[in-house]
Protein backbone atom coordinates (compact mmCIF):
# COMPACT_ATOMS: atom_id res chain seq x y z
CA UNK A 1 0.00 0.00 0.00
CA UNK A 2 1.10 3.46 -0.55
CA UNK A 3 0.07 6.67 0.35
CA UNK A 4 -1.28 9.31 -2.31
CA UNK A 5 -1.62 12.92 -2.41
CA UNK A 6 -5.33 12.81 -1.04
CA UNK A 7 -3.82 11.89 2.76
CA UNK A 8 -3.25 14.57 4.94
CA UNK A 9 -0.60 14.68 7.91
CA UNK A 10 -1.68 12.26 10.12
CA UNK A 11 -2.04 13.74 13.80
CA UNK A 12 -1.58 12.06 17.64
CA UNK A 13 -4.79 11.21 19.11
CA UNK A 14 -6.12 13.81 20.92
CA UNK A 15 -9.21 15.23 22.23
CA UNK A 16 -8.81 17.80 19.28
CA UNK A 17 -8.40 14.99 16.92
CA UNK A 18 -11.58 13.07 18.41
CA UNK A 19 -13.54 16.67 18.16
CA UNK A 20 -12.89 17.19 14.61
CA UNK A 21 -12.94 13.77 13.07
CA UNK A 22 -16.49 13.46 14.46
CA UNK A 23 -18.14 17.04 13.23
CA UNK A 24 -17.82 14.95 10.04
CA UNK A 25 -19.63 12.44 11.09
CA UNK A 26 -23.48 13.32 10.65
CA UNK A 27 -25.42 11.92 14.18
CA UNK A 28 -28.90 11.76 14.71
CA UNK A 29 -30.02 13.96 17.44
CA UNK A 30 -32.05 12.79 20.90
CA UNK A 31 -33.28 14.28 23.88
CA UNK A 32 -32.96 11.74 27.21
CA UNK A 33 -34.87 12.70 30.21
CA UNK A 34 -35.06 11.66 33.92
CA UNK A 35 -36.91 12.50 37.07
CA UNK A 36 -34.00 14.15 39.93
CA UNK A 37 -34.70 14.98 43.30
CA UNK A 38 -34.95 18.87 42.22
CA UNK A 39 -37.14 18.01 39.35
CA UNK A 40 -37.06 16.86 35.61
CA UNK A 41 -33.41 16.57 33.95
CA UNK A 42 -32.19 16.33 30.32
CA UNK A 43 -29.93 16.88 28.10
CA UNK A 44 -28.75 16.54 23.95
CA UNK A 45 -27.12 13.44 23.15
CA UNK A 46 -26.30 12.47 19.45
CA UNK A 47 -24.87 9.13 20.65
CA UNK A 48 -28.27 6.80 21.19
CA UNK A 49 -27.41 3.69 19.43
CA UNK A 50 -29.60 0.41 19.48
CA UNK A 51 -27.72 -2.34 20.98
CA UNK A 52 -29.79 -5.14 20.61
CA UNK A 53 -33.52 -6.23 19.71
CA UNK A 54 -33.77 -9.22 21.88
CA UNK A 55 -34.04 -7.45 24.56
CA UNK A 56 -34.57 -4.73 23.02
CA UNK A 57 -31.74 -2.50 24.14
CA UNK A 58 -30.20 1.03 23.54
CA UNK A 59 -27.70 3.33 24.30
CA UNK A 60 -25.60 6.59 24.94
CA UNK A 61 -22.98 8.17 26.47
CA UNK A 62 -23.44 11.24 28.97
CA UNK A 63 -20.33 12.99 30.81
CA UNK A 64 -19.46 12.18 34.28
CA UNK A 65 -19.45 16.09 34.43
CA UNK A 66 -22.45 16.67 33.14
CA UNK A 67 -25.68 18.61 35.11
CA UNK A 68 -27.57 15.56 34.25
CA UNK A 69 -25.36 13.11 35.60
CA UNK A 70 -26.34 12.86 38.92
CA UNK A 71 -30.35 12.20 38.40
CA UNK A 72 -29.05 9.91 35.19
CA UNK A 73 -26.62 7.98 37.84
CA UNK A 74 -29.50 7.50 40.33
CA UNK A 75 -32.28 7.05 38.48
CA UNK A 76 -34.30 3.55 37.07
CA UNK A 77 -35.77 4.86 34.07
CA UNK A 78 -35.27 7.54 31.08
CA UNK A 79 -36.94 8.76 28.41
CA UNK A 80 -35.45 8.81 24.97
CA UNK A 81 -36.90 10.93 22.42
CA UNK A 82 -36.10 11.16 18.25
CA UNK A 83 -35.59 15.06 17.76
CA UNK A 84 -37.60 15.82 13.95
CA UNK A 85 -35.65 18.34 12.04
CA UNK A 86 -38.14 21.26 13.26
CA UNK A 87 -37.01 20.78 16.56
CA UNK A 88 -33.35 22.44 16.24
CA UNK A 89 -34.52 25.16 19.23
CA UNK A 90 -35.33 22.07 21.67
CA UNK A 91 -31.77 20.20 20.84
CA UNK A 92 -29.96 23.51 21.53
CA UNK A 93 -31.81 24.33 24.61
CA UNK A 94 -31.27 20.87 25.81
CA UNK A 95 -27.44 21.18 25.00
CA UNK A 96 -27.14 24.87 26.69
CA UNK A 97 -25.78 25.02 29.99
CA UNK A 98 -27.58 26.20 32.85
CA UNK A 99 -30.79 26.59 30.37
CA UNK A 100 -34.08 26.40 31.54
CA UNK A 101 -34.72 23.12 29.51
CA UNK A 102 -38.44 22.07 30.85
CA UNK A 103 -39.88 25.85 31.16
CA UNK A 104 -41.83 27.33 28.31
CA UNK A 105 -41.55 26.91 25.32
CA UNK A 106 -40.61 23.34 25.86
CA UNK A 107 -43.72 20.95 25.64
CA UNK A 108 -44.43 17.78 27.98
CA UNK A 109 -45.40 15.95 30.33
CA UNK A 110 -45.22 13.01 32.61
CA UNK A 111 -44.96 10.00 31.32
CA UNK A 112 -45.08 6.35 33.09
CA UNK A 113 -42.51 5.76 35.83
CA UNK A 114 -42.55 9.53 36.22
CA UNK A 115 -40.08 9.73 33.04
CA UNK A 116 -40.23 13.20 31.34
CA UNK A 117 -41.81 12.72 27.92
CA UNK A 118 -41.60 15.54 25.36
CA UNK A 119 -44.40 16.47 22.84
CA UNK A 120 -43.72 16.40 19.39
CA UNK A 121 -40.84 14.12 18.96
CA UNK A 122 -40.79 11.51 15.97
CA UNK A 123 -40.32 8.88 18.83
CA UNK A 124 -40.17 8.15 22.26
CA UNK A 125 -39.02 5.24 24.85
CA UNK A 126 -38.97 4.58 28.36
CA UNK A 127 -36.49 2.87 29.11
CA UNK A 128 -34.93 1.00 32.08
CA UNK A 129 -31.12 1.23 32.77
CA UNK A 130 -29.80 -2.10 32.88
CA UNK A 131 -26.14 -1.25 32.95
CA UNK A 132 -23.71 2.24 33.00
CA UNK A 133 -20.04 1.85 31.64
CA UNK A 134 -17.15 3.85 32.66
CA UNK A 135 -15.64 5.05 29.21
CA UNK A 136 -12.76 7.57 29.91
CA UNK A 137 -14.60 10.72 31.10
CA UNK A 138 -18.28 9.55 30.27
CA UNK A 139 -20.11 6.57 31.30
CA UNK A 140 -21.88 4.68 28.55
CA UNK A 141 -25.38 3.99 30.01
CA UNK A 142 -27.42 0.65 29.01
CA UNK A 143 -30.85 0.43 28.80
CA UNK A 144 -34.02 -1.84 27.88
CA UNK A 145 -36.87 -0.45 26.69
CA UNK A 146 -39.96 -0.36 28.29
CA UNK A 147 -42.64 0.67 26.05
CA UNK A 148 -42.86 4.00 23.65
CA UNK A 149 -44.58 5.43 20.80
CA UNK A 150 -42.69 5.54 17.10
CA UNK A 151 -45.95 7.49 15.01
CA UNK A 152 -44.28 11.28 14.80
CA UNK A 153 -44.24 12.73 11.79
CA UNK A 154 -41.40 14.47 10.28
CA UNK A 155 -38.10 14.18 9.33
CA UNK A 156 -35.03 13.54 11.71
CA UNK A 157 -32.60 16.49 13.07
CA UNK A 158 -29.23 15.60 12.14
CA UNK A 159 -25.54 16.96 14.04
CA UNK A 160 -22.90 17.98 11.55
CA UNK A 161 -20.10 19.92 11.80
CA UNK A 162 -21.08 21.73 15.05
CA UNK A 163 -24.77 22.60 13.72
CA UNK A 164 -28.18 21.38 13.71
CA UNK A 165 -29.55 20.58 10.57
CA UNK A 166 -32.19 18.92 8.69
CA UNK A 167 -32.11 15.84 5.80
CA UNK A 168 -31.06 16.92 2.42
CA UNK A 169 -32.33 15.22 -0.29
Amino acid sequence: MTATSQLGTPQLASPDLLRSTFRRHAAGVAVITARGDSGPVGFTATSLTSVSVEPPLVSFGIGVGASSWPAIAETDHVGVHVLGEHQSELAATFARSGADRFGPPTAWREGPEGVPVLDGVLAWLVCRIVGRVPAGDHRIVLAEVVLGDPSGSGRPLLYHQGRFNGLRD
